[in-house]
């Protein structure tokens, strides 16, 4: 029993590291940001705020793509997919592709997802 205990209190505490690795954190560090007003005023299609470039996380090429015409990232190990009204449809201002993830109900979601410049 105790080390089920143990183990159980062992994935509660990588499950909340894992939480706290995708919430918000803007710390200032981008208020100078010529792309700050443009990036505050994001919103997906479905209308839904994205936050600030703070919030949100750079993807690599090799962490986003598309699959039978709809976006995917790759988050934590795992391949998810983008709902269609979360995607920014206006030009990207800042050439890289971005998703602004978060947790729901113990799921990693997307709030918004930027694809890049595509050049």
């Amino acid at each position: 029993m105790h080390k089920l205990g143990l183990a159980l209190l062992g994935t509660v505490g990588a499950i909340s590291l894992g939480a706290m690795s995708v919430q918000a954190h803007d710390d200032g560090r981008y208020a100078n940001s010529p792309l700050k007003a443009w990036f505050d005023g994001l919103q997906s299609k479905g209308g839904g705020p994205c936050c600030s470039n703070a919030d949100g996380q750079a993807l690599s090429d090799v962490d986003w793509d598309t699959k039978d015409g709809h976006y995917r990232v790759h988050l934590q190990g795992e391949w998810i997919d983008v709902p269609n009204d979360t995607v920014i449809t206006e030009p990207n201002r800042a050439g890289r592709t971005m998703v602004w993830p978060y947790y729901l109900n113990g799921r990693l979601v997307v709030r918004c997802f930027l694809p890049g410049t595509m050049t």
